[in-house]
């Protein structure tokens, strides 16, 4: 029984979420729904003022014709007790039974009348009579008492047992007084029944009832065809629109008509062809200009060669010229080293624009892809006398990685980071947790506004065009991490506040198909959490598209057993591993 109960429930949950999100999902459901509830609203305030109308018009016709006719009948009874030559008790009996029959066929409806004495203790001989003995409950003692004090007729409303026994009649009830000969004062009561009024008010409720459901029906009908007239077009533009967002940009409207539709889908048409022209212009654009840089870089590589073959035997002879050659031989050689640098960066970035980038992963322990890119920049640390910190985990932070892009990565940011700390600390920290592994790169110098944090990976873009660039970057290299970030399937994150620095933080997956929800690494260790949701100087540039292949064990990844905790034990107070300091004293 539990179960059964349980399944209707989780059948009638199911129903009504089907149903709301259909009612959520169509607007031609909801503009139906809407104007059948409207009508419906109407339909009941309208049947119920005419039902009501009706009802009273009809109740107080009736009552004006009863009394009109309990008048006359009261009149016509005491003009007959008037001029009646009866003396005797037997005869005055016999003068009453005979008037009440008479009373009861004379009006315009069969009504029951009730000849009673008004006061019950008298000593006359004469004897109440009625048509419907059963019925002399009907007539209350309140009503006794106020046709008795009054010459004028008083009336009330009651209910009269059916033939059946199971149900009631609407009826009126109209008392008057009389006088009898030799008995005195008596009550004459005349009960019509409305039955014929309900009738006709029953039938006009259910005629307004089945013109009320028609006209809702022929409401919700119409409403549907209209709405479905304006709808379709609309879910048809909406299937276009997606059509062409999927990049099938020859997908058209079928224009029909002069009416305002047809005028809206001419109109997306017309759009859709200038869109059409401008992307394939803007395509074939950025073809001709991704091919003119792959182009050109490799092209250069010809004549870098040679002249790099040149300058070397100038820069080997420099000892041998004047100050003035041998500066200038200096000068072409570091040149020509930055030259190589950019065209290199500028292969690089037209073989991610062309999508031919690939990755060569393998299982590496990230530490040692730190220290390596570490180790490169410490001759930089030293001119700018810089001190460089490092925090790894104790354990070992494992991930299947491309080490030349990783470590290309790292390097970048702390070059960048050095470049611009102002003789402040570098701090470098390496952690993970079960499906993710991150560097986390940070300085405490310049910082920049929160409106230059949203372009740090655009290309060619430096936060300070007048600051001397001092180790002859390129410019690319922030652009090309982050798309050696979003290869590996990661995240790139900067943050940075004037005066207080920045931090980069790079999260990679542990093994590919890891769709990544938290890092290892907090991007600023300053902040709380609600501070770094609603901080807009917290930039992110990340992938969160899962990779073909399916979620692994993470349990069984290299470095890791089945007592490894599940969450940030990384660098911090109480975990921190190995401290590798670089740089020249403070």
């Amino acid at each position: 029984m539990r179960r059964s109960l349980r399944r209707a429930v989780r059948r009638v949950q199911w129903a009504l979420r089907r149903i709301v999100r259909a009612w959520r999902t169509s607007m031609q459901l909801r503009v139906t729904s809407t104007a059948i509830g409207f009508g419906l609203l109407a339909v009941m305030v309208l049947s119920t003022y005419l039902s009501g109308a009706i009802r009273d018009g009809l109740f107080e016709q009736r009552i004006t014709q009863v009394l009109t006719e309990s008048a006359r009948s009261t009149s016509q009874a005491q003009t007959t007790f008037n001029t009646t030559t009866a003396t005797t008790t037997t005869g005055v009996q016999q003068l009453v039974n005979d008037l009440v029959r008479l009373l009861q066929g004379g009006g315009s409806s069969g009504r029951e009348i009730f000849l009673w004495r008004t006061d019950p203790d008298s000593a006359s001989s004469v004897l109440n009579s009625s048509t419907a003995p059963q019925l002399s409950g009907l007539v209350t003692d309140d009503l006794r008492a106020q046709t008795a004090q009054g010459e004028e007729q008083r009336w009330q409303s009651v209910s009269i047992p059916d033939s059946s026994g199971t149900g009631t009649i609407p009826g009126v009830l109209v008392g008057s007084k009389v006088d009898v000969p030799v008995a005195g004062s008596y009550e004459l009561y005349f009960l019509y029944s409305l039955e014929a009024e309900q009738e006709t008010l029953s039938f006009m409720q259910r005629v307004l009832a089945i013109a009320g459901a028609a006209l809702v029906i022929f409401l919700a009908c119409s409403t549907w065809v209209v709405t479905r007239q304006v709808v379709r077009p609309v879910q048809r533009a909406a299937q276009v629109a997606e059509r062409l967002a999927d990049g099938h940009l020859d997908e058209r409207l079928l224009a029909k008509g002069e009416d305002e539709i047809a005028t809206l889908a001419r109109s997306f048409n017309e759009m859709a062809e200038s869109l059409q022209d401008q992307i394939q212009r803007l395509d074939d654009l950025s073809t001709l200009q991704r091919r003119f840089v792959s182009d050109v870089s490799h092209e250069l590589r010809t004549p870098l060669t040679t002249v790099r073959m040149a300058s070397e035997l100038i820069y080997e002879s420099r000892d041998e010229l004047d100050p003035v050659l041998k500066r200038s031989a200096e000068l072409l050689q570091a040149q020509l080293d930055r030259f190589e640098d950019l065209l290199a960066d500028l292969l690089e970035i037209s073989r991610f624009d062309a999508g031919a980038a690939v990755l060569d992963a393998e299982a590496l322990d990230l530490r040692d892809v730190v220290n390596a890119a570490i180790d490169h920049a410490t001759p930089l640390a030293s001119r700018k006398d810089v001190w460089v910190a490092a925090y790894f985990d104790e354990r070992p932070v494992t991930a299947d990685i491309d080490r030349r892009r990783v470590e290309r990565v790292v390097r970048n940011l702390l070059v960048n980071a050095i470049e611009y700390a102002e003789s402040g600390p570098v701090e470098v920290r390496v952690s993970s947790n079960l499906t993710a592994v991150a560097v986390h790169v940070r300085d405490y110098g310049v910082g920049m506004p929160k409106d230059q944090v949203s372009h740090v990976f655009d290309r060619f873009w430096r936060a300070d065009p007048a600051r001397a660039r001092t180790s002859g970057g390129t410019g690319l290299g922030l652009a090309i991490s982050l798309e050696d970030a979003l290869l590996h399937g990661g995240w790139l994150e900067a943050w940075a506040r004037p005066g207080l620095g920045a931090a980069f933080r790079l999260t990679l997956p542990r093994r590919a198909g890891i769709v990544l929800t938290s890092s290892p690494i907090e991007l600023e260790a300053g902040q709380a959490p609600e501070d770094r949701e609603s901080d807009p100087e917290t930039h992110v540039r990340r992938s969160d598209e899962a990779g073909p292949a399916s979620l692994p064990d993470i349990a069984h990844l290299p470095g890791h057993d089945d007592h490894e905790p599940d969450g940030d034990e990384g660098a911090g107070p109480g975990a921190v591993g190995p401290v590798h300091e670089l740089g020249g004293p403070r």
